[in-house]
């Protein structure tokens, strides 16, 4: 492969992939044999490789500069043609599941393999297929709007990610000012964002109802592949939250305040953790590349190997820039079998957060493409796969004087502060979903009321110094999940309770630490959630009192 700049890019002809997949529909039908409709299957595999690839080199580029109307235009193509190709897909997988060598298959590939195509048919329906282009145009509306958001500080012009880094400032003046900026920027825009998640709501509601569902919940959870824990084991993980996690933030944060010498520790102190400055990395954007290739060289030898890969091929696009969306995260190109990461960087820590956190996603791609003969077996519910993120962030820990020099330390006790303080937000997210979806016709104004009581509940140090708009709760708008991957939030939490065992484990034995995540990485989505789990040795976070168990080792390091 050449380098992603160089991929070329050929919109898919439908027409003949579509009569590809009629074409692969009847052969399996009239197959004579398992060795048969496997060899078919890896065909018509490839060809949907083909497929995916050119849209995820949209989206990618898409994502790059969404004002570039090229790849805009490229994105709703996919997005019209794909829920259209779906119904093709699922005659597909229908014939596939009716065939009497099923159980042939199913010893090659997994019974999950066609557990997960039999869900997939619930959502490749004509009656949501016009919901489903429709939600897709509101999302890249939401994308554009909140990429191409600027404002003036400091004679700079500012987008959401480039406000962070004065948002960290030891100057406490400055970090008013930025988080004013912010807010200012947000509520600016919140009409239009308000205007986007209410059709999104009743379209997302309105599809679960043409489904059959009860309600967009039950709906989302199955999309998920949520088939091992229900929506009341996700509250009572919540709650374990609440009532272990929660007393202990409140400790930390209050010794933050003792720290920056503060009598009131309002939300833009919260990311400044030392009164000097928060440690930031030393060097360019290729410099620090460079220095993540020699961590992952001298990490093990799979890992040099899968950062070698990503560096030849320009498998990355970090920099923030003018209309590029906002936020980070691991994509592929499945031809290729190579992750992709994107980023916005902005001169702080979390520059160095997305080498581990996207490192770590893009990692267990790497190692699962080549394990398994189908994409879809690589890919794990986004449960597991926040843990490989999360787990590869400890796991980088004694490289990071080669981001920080004699700063080192400070970061590595402010990241598992803050991956420890993050959690209560997290959960928060996920009830606020909960919340909307109970009631859709909830007005604007209820969402954000909602959105505060919940926020009072679980982080109760949180205080805005007197902003109107986040005091009546327009803090939720910052999360893009929200909008664009509805109930895709919890699973960080639940994925920070595993990394914290595996990060207790690598204490103790890093090497068998280190092999049990790279069989939990090659093992990809073969298993579903609590095999995967065993498979790791990592206990369930819905076991009663794993949180405590889990964070026990944290909160000791911590003092608190």
């Amino acid at each position: 492969m050449k380098t992603f700049s160089e991929v070329e890019y050929q919109r898919p002809d439908i027409a003949k992939l579509s009569q590809a997949i009629v074409d692969y529909t009847a052969a399996v039908k009239a197959a004579a044999s398992a060795e048969e409709v496997y060899q078919l299957l890896v065909d018509h595999k490839a060809a949907m490789d083909e497929y995916t690839t050119m849209r995820g080199l949209a989206n990618i580029r898409n994502s790059i500069d969404t004002r570039d109307p090229f790849y805009a235009g490229e994105k709703a193509f996919f997005d019209q043609e794909g829920p259209k190709l779906n119904l093709l897909l699922r005659d597909a997988n229908d014939a596939l599941l009716a065939s009497p060598f099923r159980p042939q298959l199913e010893e090659k590939l997994g019974t999950l393999f066609f557990k997960n195509m039999e869900t997939s048919k619930r959502f490749a329906d004509e009656r949501i297929v016009d919901d489903q282009i429709r939600q897709s145009q509101m999302t890249q509306r939401y994308s554009k709007v909140v990429a191409t958001a600027v404002t003036t500080f400091h004679g700079e012009e500012c987008n959401f990610s480039r406000l962070l880094k004065y948002m960290q400032s030891a100057d406490r003046d400055v970090r008013r000012e930025a988080f004013q900026a912010w807010a200012a920027l947000y509520e600016k825009i919140s009409p239009e964002l308000d205007e986007i998640y209410d059709e999104l709501v009743h379209l997302r509601h309105g599809m679960a109802m043409k489904l059959g569902f009860p309600s967009f919940t039950e709906m989302a959870y199955l999309e998920l592949q949520r088939y091992d824990y229900s929506i009341e084991d996700a509250a009572s993980f919540r709650r374990q939250v609440r009532e272990v996690i929660t007393p202990a933030c409140e400790k930390l944060f209050a010794r933050q305040a003792q720290r920056l010498n503060v009598d009131k520790l309002h939300y833009y102190d919260e990311a400044l953790f030392y009164p000097e400055g928060n440690p930031v990395p030393q060097g360019t954007r290729q410099e620090l590349v460079a220095k993540a290739q020699q961590m992952y060289r001298e990490m093990a030898p799979e890992a040099g190997e899968f950062f070698d890969a990503m560096v030849e091929h320009d498998m990355f696009d970090l920099e923030t820039k003018p209309g590029k969306r906002l936020g980070g995260f691991c994509s592929s190109l499945h031809k290729y079998r190579l992750p992709f990461i994107f980023a916005n960087f902005n001169g702080t820590s979390a520059d160095v957060d997305v080498l581990t956190h996207e490192a770590g996603h893009a990692f267990e791609c790497y190692l699962a493409f080549r394990a398994h003969p189908f994409v879809e077996l690589a890919f794990s519910t986004s449960e597991i796969a926040e843990i490989h993120s999360m787990t590869m962030e400890h796991f980088a820990y004694p490289w990071m004087p080669l981001f920080f020099g004699d700063q080192a330390e400070k970061y590595r006790v402010a990241h598992l502060t803050d991956a420890l303080t993050v959690i209560p937000y997290l959960v928060s997210v996920d009830e606020y979903q909960h919340r909307v979806f109970e009631k859709p016709d909830m007005t604007a104004k209820e969402r954000r009321a909602a959105w505060r009581e919940i926020e009072k509940a679980y982080m109760p140090w949180r205080d805005y110094d007197g902003n109107a708009f986040l005091e009546e709760g327009g803090f939720w708008m910052q999360k893009p999940h929200i909008f664009l991957d509805p109930f895709y939030y919890i699973e960080y939490a639940l994925a920070q309770t595993c990394a914290f065992q595996f990060y207790d484990g690598m204490k103790k034995d890093r090497a068998k630490a280190w092999e049990d995540y790279c069989r939990l990485c090659r093992a990809g989505g073969s298993l579903g959630y609590f095999q995967l789990l065993q498979l790791a040795g990592l206990r369930s976070p819905f076991e009663p009192g794993s949180v405590a168990q889990s964070v026990a080792g944290v909160l000791e390091e911590l003092g608190v």
